[in-house]
This record gives C-alpha cells, structure tokens and sequence, in this order.
C-alpha cells in the first residue's frame, strides 16, 4: 500500500512537472519565455507551447490589442498669441516588439502610457506654440493631430510601441477670452464672405454684359441676314411684276387700282368722301376702266 501511494504521488508530481512545461498563447496576447532572467522567445501566433518547467524557464503575457490613454481631465495649452486652450484629448496604441517594450518598461503597462503621456503633453504644447487659436480650432486642427502623431509615434517606435491614433476631443479658449476670439473670428469670416459677394457681382455683371453683346451682335446678323433676303425677294418679286405686267398693261392698271382699294379701305369704319366720278373708282364701275370717258362721250 505504501509502494502503491509512492507511485501515485511520483505520478501526481510528474503531471504537475508536465504542466507547467506547457503554456497556451492566447490570440490577444504575446508570450515572453525567460530563461533565468533573460528573454529567451517570443511567441505571437495563438496556440499550445512547451517551455523548461520553472524556475529554469518562465512565461509573461503581454496584452497586443489597442489601448488608450484618456486623461481624466483636459489639460492646458498656450497658442502663439499667448492664449490660453483647454484641451481634451485621447490616445491609442499598442505593442508591436515585445522585447524593445520590455527592457524599457520592464511589461508595466502604466509606466508606457505615463511615458507616452509626457510625450503626448509636449508634441502638443510644441504644434500649440506655432499656431494661433483660429488654425488650431479650425483650419489646422487635423495637420496638429497627424503631426503629433508622427512626432510621438517615432519615439514610441524605439521602445517597440506603435501610435495607432491622437485625436483632440475637444479644444475650449479659457473662460475670458471666448467673446473677443469669436468677435474677431466673426470679423473675418464676414470680411472673406464680402470680398466672394463684391467678386461675384463684378463676374455676373461681366457675364451679363458679354451675353448682351453677343446678343446685339446675333440680332444685328440676323437683322442684315433678313434685309438681304428681303430686298432679294422684293427685286424678284417687282422682276415678276414687270414681266408679268409688260405683256398686259390694262391688267396691270386694274391690279395696281386693286391694290389701292385694298390699302384704302383695311377697315369696315373707313369712310373716304370723294367724286364718285373721279379716275380712283373707273374700275368699280368697269372691269375695263372705261367708265369715265364712256359717259363723257355720251354726253
């Protein structure tokens, strides 16, 4: 019995030797195996690995997702007018070389985000310091966050650290001068929108005045183009009426009488006193014209 017990716990202790020659690497994590003391691998793919048992070998873990540095409160920056800016921001990052990030932070999370911290506050007061509240609030607020970004994320790459993102939340003047730097950002703007509206007037008054111009020139083109036809058709048409007249000068008289009625009377209101005797109305009395000088004879 006591050769049997023996035997189990020689078994119960070589599982337990067994065991802690294994280790599991998790897809969220790296895997830093030491040999007494010094890093002897790294493991970064997910699954199971063996080691030497303790304490000739041993494992720690190192988290490989993004995390993020969120300063509790807004901190305090100064532009290049010498004002004052709250500023919120926050800051993702993540390990991508165990061994750098090891040897310089020992695997202390909190001492790589105090680190990245300091840095942070500095990149941000230096870019602060080169601009006025109107680019950093506005105009140049996204070339500060990349450039803060490049500038920390090269330090950050020395110590196996990589700067996924630095975002700025939120950028607050100090309580004092809120009113004049938006009076003076209202000025501006205002001045920039009069200067399109003066711009745009002076080009849609040019516009219009070339379109009017363009306008005469066509009318005047056509207006010479009509001429032409007509004084063309006019000097065909009298070419026809001379043709047409020569071979009958009695129709042409009782044409040229009719055309004359027709002009007389355009309207049923005209009323014309005249002879009625007179030459005007031969051919209301004769298709032949003869009327007048009939009577005479006959008399």
């Amino acid at each position: 019995m006591n050769r049997i017990g023996t035997v189990i716990v020689a078994l119960i202790v070589l599982l337990i030797v067994l065991a802690s020659t294994m280790f599991v690497v998790d897809q969220r994590r790296f895997a830093v195996v030491f040999s007494l003391g010094e890093i002897r691998d790294v493991y970064s793919e997910p699954g199971l690995k063996f080691k030497l048992p303790p304490p000739l070998q041993t494992v720690l873990y190192l988290d490989k997702r993004i995390m993020t540095i969120d300063n509790p409160e807004p901190e305090r920056f100064i532009t290049a007018e010498k004002k004052n800016l709250i500023v919120d921001s926050y800051v993702k990052w993540r390990i991508v070389d165990p061994r750098k990030f090891y040897v310089s932070f020992k695997g202390d999370n909190r001492l790589a985000q105090d680190r990245l911290t300091q840095q942070i506050r500095s990149a941000l007061q230096e870019a602060f310091t080169k601009r006025t509240v109107t680019e950093v609030v506005s105009s140049q607020r996204e070339q500060v966050m990349q450039w803060v970004k490049q500038k920390v994320g090269d330090e950050a790459a020395q110590v196996g650290i990589e700067i996924v993102d630095v975002r700025m939340r939120r950028v607050d003047l100090a309580a004092g001068i809120s009113d004049s730097v938006y009076s003076r950002m209202a000025a501006e703007r205002k001045r920039v929108a009069n200067e399109l509206r003066s711009t745009g007037a002076a080009e849609a008054e040019q516009i219009r005045a070339d379109a009017d111009r363009q306008r005469d020139v066509v009318v005047a083109e056509a207006y010479a183009k009509a001429q032409q036809v007509k004084g063309e058709g006019d000097a065909t048409a009298a070419g026809i009426y001379a043709q047409a007249f020569g071979r009958d000068p009695q129709f042409a008289q009782f044409y040229q009488s009719l055309e004359a009625y027709k002009a007389t009377f355009r309207d049923k209101k005209d009323v014309i006193i005249a002879d009625p005797n007179s030459d005007f109305f031969r051919f209301m009395r004769s298709s032949g014209g003869a009327g007048v000088s009939g009577g005479k004879a006959g008399k």
